[in-house]
């Protein structure tokens, strides 16, 4: 065999197989493990804990597709669009005296025994697509470490391919069993390998580049792991195989399959197949540029230490060449092992506060400073449309209480005309689309809510769940423009969009259609209504007329700072909050107090108030409500009414 049997990084496959084999030389019955993992996973766990071994690991997108090989490890970002349930697949089997796994593959690569010398096993299929909101920015990041990375891996892709050769060995005459028992990989595939440099060859005949979806299947993975919609980092096992391609062509026969649902039998080279072995669920600061706010910040660090080169030289005396020298044997360290189900300290870990925010909070308020002002000027010197904005990028859905969904803050700016939109309307989209990891545009006008299908329906011909506009991830931010609403008539595919729009404003809910019933989907989407008018359909929890006071050339923020505001966004976002006692006294009795002075005030009101002083004190970097940032946010109150009410007299009502 050439290669390295247990490496998990070039030879996957053969990893599984040499811990299978451990496994059961130790004792282990096979007919027992009923799909639980024997020491595979755990493999590698250990190996991929390594950051330099994870970055090795080739991501699985439309540029990279064409050069990769079956068989190989890969990694792939998608969001969960179906949940397909389970298969059954013959998971042990006996060659001769030796016992074989099909884990981790679509495939049997030796032949198979009598049924009573089978052990069926489950695991779990998703469907999984690539998110259609994630910004342009996003995707450059999270791509554009695998260009450098395809180089180093060249030789060994071609290597690797041998290895497979050589397990796979003479299989063409193999008894096919779908999932675990079809023959092992024909020539067909074999005539696909070819000089990876040239790029002119892909690995998968056929292969549909416009639709990258993935049939993602799980292992020894509890449920309450995953669910709808959300977006996930698999690694696994990438897997092609020419007999499943005629098998979706409908030249087999597909009677005595063990699984019956449609979907898995789609041709390999439409629907990717992906074998995980460790998966994670991704928020949005892990769709930053890097990871740790030493590479989103470069200049803090340069700062840093600049300042403590300065206090180390005072401290020796003005010595500056023995003050570099002690600041770089400070820095030195030992080499430490990784381990998977622990993490390593460093010295920030035993400071007061554990995180940047604590340590530094003049870092949060400088970066709060900028962003304001960055959609200052985005909003055309409208301050106050800036601080509200602010505050929407900010929220999130924390908590549901019966119907309500605490967190939200839906933002309605009116006063855009369809010059204004073209303007200032663009700038923040555009800015938005910089800013978040997900983001969706969609027109709100008669035409539009017509003809398209907003929620997700199942298709129970192919039983598959086909994808609405609002089947979106957790996170995503909707800019509705209704700007080019006219007057019209609502066909009934309209009064229904209509409805599931204003469900998901007012109750951050989606409505999913089942044909035979409809189940209420709860998500967590932060939706931005720009009108001419306060929106009639769509019950945004702030309105705030538009007042640009200045039209001039808008001009893109630096990528250093654009990092530092995303950075900012996606940590705060995420913070947790409490209230003192004391703190809570005083909101009561503020409530209270506005309540006798304006009767028309109600819950819905009051908990607004209590969302925008979370998010004010959030927005500081605080975990805990001061009186500072409540009379900060009743005066950010007062100021939209104000301007509410001005526009309202205005226009005599």
């Amino acid at each position: 065999m050439v290669g390295v049997a247990f490496d998990c990084l070039s030879n996957p496959l053969g990893a599984v197989r040499v811990t299978f084999e451990k496994a059961i030389a130790s004792g282990i019955d096979p007919k027992s493990l009923n799909g639980k993992d024997w020491g595979a996973i755990e493999a590698f766990r250990d190996s991929l804990s390594d950051h330099q071994v994870f970055s090795q690991v080739p991501i699985l997108d439309h540029s990279s597709i064409g050069w990769i090989q079956p068989n190989s490890l890969v990694r792939f970002r998608g969001m969960v669009q179906d949940m397909l349930g389970n298969e059954f697949y013959v998971g042990a089997y006996k060659d001769g005296s030796k016992w074989r796994t099909n884990k981790f593959t679509d495939v049997a690569s030796f032949p198979m025994g009598s049924e009573s010398e089978r052990s069926i096993w489950e695991r779990q299929l998703l469907y999984c697509v690539p998110h259609s909101s994630q910004s342009v920015v996003t995707s450059c990041n999270y791509s554009s470490s695998q260009h450098g990375e395809k180089r180093q891996r060249e030789d060994a892709m071609v290597e690797d391919h041998m290895v497979h050769q050589e397990l796979q060995g003479s299989t063409s005459s193999s008894k096919k069993m779908r999932e675990g028992g079809v023959s092992g990989q024909s020539s067909q595939l074999q005539e696909s390998v070819t000089d990876e440099t040239s790029g002119k060859v892909c690995a998968i005949p056929d292969f549909d580049s416009k639709d990258l979806s993935c049939l993602v299947k799980l292992y020894d993975s509890p449920e309450s792991d995953y669910k709808l919609n959300d977006i996930i980092e698999f690694v696994g096992v990438f897997t092609f195989n020419p007999e499943l391609m005629a098998q979706g062509d409908g030249s087999a026969d597909l009677s005595n399959e063990l699984f019956e649902d449609a979907l898995a039998h789609l041709p390999p080279n439409k629907v990717q197949r992906l074998h995980c072995v460790v998966h994670r669920k991704l928020a949005n600061h892990d769709f930053l540029l890097g990871s740790s706010v030493i590479e989103i910040m470069p200049n803090l660090v340069r700062n840093t230490r600049e300042a403590l080169l300065g206090y180390l030289t005072t401290v020796l005396g003005n010595d500056g060449l023995a003050a570099e020298c002690v600041l770089l044997h400070l820095l030195s360290r030992v080499q430490r092992l990784h381990c998977v189900v622990h993490r390593k300290l460093a010295n920030h870990d035993f400071l007061l506060g554990s995180s940047v925010i604590e340590i530094m909070p003049n870092l949060v308020r400088n970066t709060r400073e900028a962003l304001l002002g960055y959609l200052t000027t985005v909003l055309g010197n409208d301050g106050l449309a800036a601080e509200c904005v602010l505050l929407h990028l900010l929220s999130r859905v924390h908590a549901r209480v019966d119907s309500a969904a605490l967190g939200k803050l839906s933002l309605n700016l009116t006063g855009f005309t369809t010059e204004s939109y073209s303007v200032f309307g663009s700038q923040l989209k555009n800015a938005v689309q910089t800013l978040l990891p997900f983001t969706k545009s969609v027109p709100f006008n008669v035409e539009y809510l017509n003809s398209v299908s907003l929620a997700p329906k199942k298709d129970y011909e192919t039983n598959r769940l086909v994808s609405g506009t609002l089947q979106l991830a957790e996170g995503t931010h909707l800019t509705l423009d209704e700007t080019q609403l006219k007057a019209g008539m609502l066909n009934s595919v309209g009064v229904e969009n209509a409805r599931l729009l204003n469900n998901l404003v007012e109750l951050q809910k989606v409505e999913y259609d089942f044909q035979f019933f409809k189940m209420e989907m709860p998500t967590d989407v932060q939706v931005l209504i720009l009108s001419e008018g306060k929106s009639n359909i769509l019950p945004a929890d702030l309105v705030l007329p538009f007042q640009p006071s200045a039209v001039g050339s808008f001009v893109n923020a630096e990528t250093e700072a654009l990092q530092s505001w995303r950075w900012y966004l996606a940590t705060l976002r995420l913070s947790t909050h409490d209230m003192d006692p004391d703190m809570q006294k005083v909101i009561e009795e503020d409530l209270v107090a506005a309540r006798q002075e304006d009767r028309s005030l109600g819950s819905k009101d009051f908990s607004r108030w209590l969302t925008m002083a979370r998010l004010m004190s959030a927005s500081f970097g605080e975990t805990r409500l001061t009186m500072e940032h409540w009379q900060m946010a009743k005066e950010l109150e007062r100021r939209r009414k104000e301007r509410l009410n001005g526009m309202k007299k205005m226009s005599g009502f």
